[in-house]
């Protein structure tokens, strides 16, 4: 009987003890599994507009942010981890001392919407709703836009210096205002003329020219609302904004259409 195979039984043995060894010393040296990348970081900040007033539905009762609004909504799409920040009411000071603190040198991308509340425009909004007697609509929306042109571009310009400075690396999105108006007023309890509607859009429209141009100064991207919004205007078939509504701070404010499919796509694209 021949006795190679006991011969190699015994020299596999050694063999077999020497291989387990091996591994046991490389798996702690790097071969274990990888780890989950982290999720990319973003931050949202803004206004109302940004928090998703208009919606009906939120998470944070004081600053009305909303997980219908389109900083959660594109953060789920892109798959990033969102550090929300926008609230209701805030302007461009309150955006620069209250929400800037979520910034930092591993931010990846940045969302900000701010300008209109600097601009009174819901006061503007509010006067020219009533009745021409009862109100001067057109005082109201001359003092908007001499704010807009002469004080405005200022206050965002600082603003925009302080993201840079807090966020070197990170994307950032400058996000604008839509159209509110059709040339309809269809809701009982406003008198807006379509003359007070054209100016009034007129407004949004240098608002945007305004933020356009200091987010471009400071190497920002621009979000323009505008032409996705046409035809989803107050008293339009399909409304992507909220026409007089109760509670009243959620009139005029995109609704939740005007978040999924007005702004998300447009924000998305460029984060």
């Amino acid at each position: 009987m021949s006795l190679l195979p006991r011969v190699r039984t015994v020299a596999i043995a050694p063999m077999a003890l020497a291989l387990l060894g091996l591994v046991a010393v490389l798996l702690p040296l790097g071969f274990a599994a990888p780890a989950h990348a982290a999720a990319p970081s973003y931050v949202a900040l803004g206004d109302s507009y940004a928090s998703g007033l208009g919606t009906r539905s939120y998470t944070n009762s004081n600053c009305r942010r909303s997980d219908l609004a389109y900083p959660r909504l594109v953060a789920d799409q892109r798959g990033y981890s969102l550090d929300f920040r926008a609230c209701s009411g805030a302007t461009v000071p309150n955006v620069r001392n209250n929400q800037l603190g979520g910034l930092g040198a591993g931010t990846d991308f940045v969302s900000v919407q701010v300008g209109g509340n600097d601009a009174g425009f819901a006061d503007v909004i509010t006067e020219c709703a009533t009745p021409w007697w009862a109100g001067n609509c057109n005082a109201a929306i001359d003092g908007a836009q001499a704010f807009i042109r002469n004080q405005l571009p200022g206050r965002l310009s600082n603003l925009y210096g302080d993201i840079r400075s807090r966020a070197a690396s990170a994307e950032v999105v400058v996000v604008g205002y839509p159209r509110l108006f059709m040339g309809e007023d269809c809701n009982a309890g406003t008198w807006f003329s379509p003359a007070e509607q054209d100016r009034l859009n007129a407004t949004a429209d240098l608002l945007n020219d305004r933020i356009r141009a200091q987010a471009a100064a400071a190497g920002f991207g621009f979000v323009d609302p505008t032409g996705r919004f046409v035809g989803h205007a107050v008293c339009d078939n399909t409304e992507w904004v909220n026409g007089l509504a109760y509670p009243i701070d959620e009139s005029y404010h995109p609704n939740r259409a005007g978040h999924r499919d007005g702004y998300r796509p447009l924000v998305a694209a460029q984060l």
